[in-house]
């Protein structure tokens, strides 16, 4: 997977952390757990707050 993944990141999210209220997370701890993810393979550095924006909106809307 790669930052612009957004889909495919949210969901391994959700699936992962099932009970975690993502609106609470820290964008530190959120691009943490992405580059934590098996499969995730960018570079760590690649990344910003639109892209942490757009996986975690990604990410609520699966749990609706």
């Amino acid at each position: 997977m790669k930052w612009t993944d957004f889909e495919d990141i949210a969901e391994a999210l959700f699936n992962l952390y099932p009970e975690t209220d993502p609106v609470k997370l820290r964008f530190t701890q959120l691009h943490a757990m992405i580059v934590a993810l098996e499969g995730f393979e960018d570079d760590p550095q690649a990344s910003n707050e639109a892209k942490l924006e757009k996986i975690l909106l990604a990410w609520l809307d699966l749990r609706d």
